[in-house]
């Protein structure tokens, strides 16, 4: 193996804070960025956590590696699903494929990572871990000194969706210090070839905090008692990645990443609730505001579609055959998807105004498509606006998050700082696809040639 590769991954961090806003408080991300190129990296389809990741470190798309989100629909239900695990990925993460190479990696909480992945070296479960699982640290058997060295058990992740921000921020401040000093614990553990660090604690921060630090938030409001945290935020993540910064090898390759952007969420869109009123989903009566769809009494035997909700929306088609009580046919399918694109494109919001939305089936998307992908995938207002899968609403448009406190949505670029370049400064936006190919090529690796990224040549000397 050549020199260490270290990939320090910060959740949802967008450009403009991490090399704007908040560098001036951030002395040791300001010295990396002096011996790094860096810019933006664009995410996939959905930019969301997860598939993120996985594409960044497999070099190829969701439809490729059959996993579309959190959570996933088992294709032929309606309600249930899968949360992703490592076992679903079909393609092989580069910690594999170093790992069968003889490398040394450590990779702590890299989603999806529960159970905690066989690597040759360490690994920990991701923020989708459950509480006191035993599977949750690999090999098994180093969980007890890991938690000794910490004076706590692991944390994986915090609530966050909570009218309660005190309690949110003092979750998020410990959930972020505990990742960094598991980061420092697990270098010692080394010599590492590749090492691997993800801290979901930025997108915590952003989705609980946002509108209180964010003058483009609806909701923000001058001189409110959480304005200055953010700053405070980032300064402490500074502190902290400084701190294993100043342990590794100056001769190491370092990736400082994040998997997509964020910004302020303006609204919420109804979409069940607009497949209801337009007659593609049927429910008897009117729900209360907010109702679940799996509570709505939905009867699927004159269903035609149906939505999830999140910061994107993935539309399924009742699909006779496919699904228990599926009633489109086959034949059917060209002219529905047809009709629900139309339909959606042509939304106007209450002022009157053209609302954007832009909607795809899966092969538009991806090379390939496996797995429970869905029909359609719909981003709503060039993603300023948040989806909503419940029912009952009064109105498809309305302020805050059905499902608790959320003041961001996600974006589609999120940050890349590569330290050891032969032209240090601003470079240009990469693709999330391209930081496989060009790792395993540092770490004297040959890339698949499968993989759907190509190696940027400036990142290697």
């Amino acid at each position: 193996m050549a020199r260490p590769v270290i990939v320090l991954g910060l959740d949802s961090i967008p450009p403009s804070l991490i090399f704007e806003r908040f560098l001036g408080v951030m002395p040791h991300m300001q010295s990396l960025l002096e011996r790094s190129t860096y810019g933006p990296l664009h995410t996939c389809h959905p930019p969301i956590t997860i598939p993120a990741w996985a594409v960044m470190f497999t070099g190829v798309d969701p439809g490729t590696l059959g996993i579309y989100g959190i959570h996933q629909r088992k294709v032929g239900t309606y309600s249930g699903g899968y949360v992703p695990t490592p076992s679903h990925l079909l393609r092989p993460p580069i910690w594999s494929t170093l790992s069968k190479a003889g490398g040394r990696v450590a990779v702590l909480g890299m989603p999806p990572a529960y159970p905690a992945p066989r690597v040759n070296g360490i690994s920990t479960g991701d923020f989708l871990t459950p509480d006191g699982v035993s599977d949750s640290v690999f090999p098994p058997e180093m969980k007890g000194p890991i938690e000794k060295a910490l004076g706590e058990p692991l944390l994986f992740d915090v609530p966050f969706r909570k009218e309660d921000r005190k309690t949110t921020l003092a979750d998020i401040w410990r959930l972020t210090r505990q990742r960094w000093a598991l980061a420092r614990y697990v270098w010692k553990q080394g010599p590492w070839d590749f090492f691997a660090v993800h801290d979901i604690g930025p997108d915590r921060f952003h989705h609980a905090f946002w509108k209180f630090f964010n003058p483009s938030h609806p909701g923000y409001r001058p001189g409110n008692e959480f304005e200055k945290e953010a700053e405070r935020y980032y300064t402490m993540l500074d502190r902290e990645v400084g701190e294993l910064l100043a342990v590794l090898p100056r001769d190491a390759r370092i990736l400082v990443a994040s998997d997509h952007g964020t910004k302020s969420m303006q609204g919420c869109f109804a979409i069940n609730e607009w497949l209801r009123r337009l007659g593609f989903l049927d429910i008897p009566g009117t729900p209360p505001p907010g109702t679940p769809l799996d509570k709505a009494g939905v009867r699927w035997s004159s269903t035609r579609a149906w939505a999830t909700g999140g910061y994107y929306s993935r539309i399924f088609l009742n699909l006779r055959g496919r699904e228990a009580s599926g009633i489109v046919k086959e034949t059917e399918v060209e002219g529905l998807v047809r009709e629900i694109t139309s339909k959606l494109s042509s939304l106007r919001t209450p002022e009157g105004l053209p609302f954007p939305v832009e909607v795809f089936p899966p092969d538009k998307l991806y090379r390939e498509v496996h797995g429970d992908a869905p029909d359609l995938t719909a981003y709503f207002g060039n993603l300023d606006w948040r989806a909503s899968g419940t029912v009952g609403h009064h109105n498809l448009f309305f302020a805050e998050n059905d499902t608790g406190p959320d003041d961001a949505v996600h974006d589609w670029n999120g940050i890349y700082v590569m330290t050891g370049t032969a032209t240090p400064g601003p470079g240009p936006e990469r693709s999330i696809l391209d930081v496989a190919p060009t790792l395993l090529s540092m770490l004297g690796q040959r890339p698949d040639p499968s993989m759907q990224g190509t190696i940027i040549p400036e990142w290697i000397r």
